[in-house]
């Protein structure tokens, strides 16, 4: 009997009793209706879900309880509602219309209750939601076969599976069972919890993608429309030149015209005898013609090339700004309320009442030497900590000569000197000297900006190892770190670094979001 094992009967019994299980409202305990996702990746129904709300003060989930600080935009699950409706489908018409109540006979079932041994309607079912022992009932969606899930010897529920007998057991089965290695349905219950969180992440990740097939459809409309406009614009320019050359040439025509009318006229008038008539005609023939100097007049395609390349360099300008709209936006969507922590300032660091502002002073405050402060580098860290997807936040740094932003491991060294890396778990963007931008790397990567940032942005994609540095007010790029190893929490980073005498003053400034339209 040694080898013998035991499982439970889930892993077993007929396919629609577990699937029921999977898809039923936590809430109402039934197959789902319009079923909708929450940011934390539970599903109810949307009717369900809404009546939870309008019972709290805050959006939160009903089974894990998660506060959501803006209210989510409920979407249907199509996939989910269609599996749901399906189901119901194959269920309530096959089943539902013939199972009937085993009270009164003839209205349609709800439940079945296992410890019962009975099948009930809404209102015989009511007692199993009201008295207290028969809250502990068993209750499955109605079956027609219902004592295929009863112990024929004992009369109680089969709970588990022997694998080696092929046999079902209620838990008094079990006993004459005992030298085999059980799985009860507690421990199927955990495995369905950690299979539930497998869900969790996967629905995550491909809301993820889902949002990235968006940005990428964007931005390649966005480019097919800046083609099309560069389209029409050639199509402009050649237009235009076609019509300049069509009048320059019918100008030269009637010139022509009019030079040969005066050629035949001398021509003429170099064989004739009348003497008088000659000296009458000559004047108006030998005048010059009233026409433009065509020496001076080209048609230059290099200057049209030029032109051309011109409007392009443009075009692409517009396209390249366009787009760069388009990341910031899809970046401002994952914004997060940042708050600068004071257990980790450094003692010379001073913090604004609301936690949004740092900057030093040449005065050390009487701090506890905490595990957490940072004792030698002018640094200190946001409260967030992040495990998990994506987050962005501003920074306002003008005025400043020099600072350090970006993200770290929670478990950084925080003590004595510091060396940022991203193997040491900093990824950090750098200002000395009021103009020399780097980013921390081996070797540091020096940036040649166009323009000095006002207002930095911070973007973190945790599953995809991804730390960018962006300028919000000429919503351009500045660097991306891509394919890191965060293997901890990591927080938002602020160093304002020394005041020098007043000269690097201004604070850092965490910015609230204002989405750009």
């Amino acid at each position: 009997y040694e080898s013998k094992e035991c499982i439970s009967t889930e892993c077993t019994m007929p396919f629609s009793f577990f699937l029921t299980e999977d898809l039923n409202c936590s809430v109402c305990l039934d197959v789902f209706t319009h079923p909708v996702t929450t940011p934390c990746g539970h599903n109810f129904c949307k009717n369900c879900l809404k009546t939870s709300w309008e019972k709290t003060e805050h959006y939160k989930c009903p089974l894990w309880k998660e506060i959501f600080h803006r209210k989510p935009n409920l979407k249907i699950n199509t996939s989910f509602r269609d599996i749901a409706e399906q189901f119901k489908k194959i269920t309530c018409d096959s089943i539902t219309e013939k199972v009937r109540c085993d009270v009164c006979k003839h209205r349609k079932t709800i439940r079945s209750c296992l410890d019962c041994c009975g099948t009930f309607c809404d209102i015989h079912l009511e007692p199993h939601f009201s008295i207290p022992v028969l809250k502990k009932h068993k209750l499955i969606n109605p079956v027609e076969n219902l004592q295929d899930y009863i112990c024929q010897k004992h009369e109680r529920p089969l709970e588990m599976f022997c694998k080696d007998d092929q046999t079902y057991l209620c838990l008094l089965c079990a006993r004459d069972h005992m030298p085999h290695k059980t799985v009860i349905e507690q421990k199927t219950g955990e495995r369905k919890n950690q299979l539930r969180s497998t869900q969790d992440k996967l629905q995550k990740m491909i809301q993820s993608r889902t949002k990235k097939i968006q940005e990428i459809r964007h931005s390649l409309e966005t480019r097919k429309r800046c083609q099309s406009e560069l389209l029409d614009l050639m199509d402009q320019k050649q237009k235009a030149a076609e019509d300049h050359a069509e009048d320059l040439m019918k100008e030269l025509e009637q010139e022509i015209t009019e030079l040969k009318r005066r050629d035949t006229e001398l021509e003429q008038l170099s064989h004739t005898e009348n003497h008088l008539y000659l000296q009458q005609i000559y004047p108006s023939l030998c005048s010059p013609l009233n026409s433009r100097n065509w020496t001076q007049i080209s048609f230059n395609t290099h200057q049209s090339m030029k032109t051309l390349w011109k409007a392009l360099a443009q075009l692409q300008e517009t396209l390249n700004e366009k787009l760069s709209e388009t990341v910031l936006k899809g970046m401002q969507q994952y914004a997060v309320d940042i708050t600068l922590d004071p257990e980790t300032a450094h003692p010379e660091l001073i913090l604004s009442p609301d936690g949004k502002q740092v900057r030093h002073e040449n005065i050390k405050l009487n701090l506890p030497d905490n595990p957490q402060r940072f004792d030698d580098c002018l640094s200190i860290l946001g409260k967030e900590r992040f495990s998990t997807g994506r987050f962005y936040y501003e920074v306002h740094v003008t005025g400043k000569t020099k600072w350090n932003l970006g993200v770290v491991r929670e478990s950084i060294n925080r003590k004595g000197d510091v060396i940022m890396s991203p193997e040491n778990g900093y990824w950090v963007l750098c200002l000395r000297d009021g103009g020399d931008y780097w980013v921390v790397a081996h070797p540091s990567v020096f940036l040649s900006l166009r323009v000095k940032p006002q207002k930095v942005g911070v973007f973190v994609d945790y599953e995809e190892g991804l730390v960018s540095f962006y300028d919000v007010e000429s919503r351009s790029h500045i660097y991306l770190y891509t394919g890191q190893s965060f293997l901890d929490k990591i927080l938002p980073y602020f160093c304002p670094c020394n005041n020098d005498e007043g000269t690097n003053f201004p604070p850092l400034i965490i910015y609230p979001i204002r989405h750009t339209k």
